[in-house]
C-alpha cells in the first residue's frame, strides 16, 4: 500500500473577526468563510486555530486545496506548492442605517 505524503506546515496570516452574541463569541475569517464559536474570546480563538488546521488538512487529504482557495478568492502568486495570497480586506465600517420596523 502506497503511503500518502504528509502535509508540510506553513504559517499563514488570516484576518479574524470576533463577535459576541447570546453569551457566545464567534470567530470568523471572511477569506476562507470559516467560523467557529466558544463561550469566551479565548475559547473561540483556540477553537478557530484548531479549525483552520483541520480545514487545511482536509483540503490536503481530498486534493482540493487549489480549487477551494480559488473559490474563496485566493490568488496563486508563484509555482511553489503554497505561494497563495488571500483576498485583501480593504476596510471595515460600522455605519448607521434607517430601516423600516414593525409598528
Amino acid at each position: 500500500m502506497e503511503e500518502k505524503p504528509k502535509p508540510i506546515f506553513k504559517e499563514i496570516s488570516l484576518p479574524i473577526y470576533f463577535i459576541e452574541e447570546n453569551g457566545q463569541v464567534t470567530a470568523h475569517t471572511p477569506v476562507l468563510d470559516l467560523a467557529t464559536c466558544g463561550k469566551d474570546f479565548d475559547e473561540a480563538k483556540n477553537r478557530f486555530a484548531e479549525i483552520v488546521v483541520i480545514f487545511f488538512e482536509e483540503l490536503f487529504k481530498m486534493g482540493t486545496t487549489e480549487e477551494v482557495l480559488e473559490e474563496c478568492g485566493w490568488k496563486k502568486v508563484d509555482k511553489k506548492p503554497f505561494k497563495w495570497e488571500p483576498p485583501r480586506i480593504i476596510g471595515q465600517l460600522t455605519e448607521d442605517f434607517k430601516v423600516p420596523r414593525p409598528v
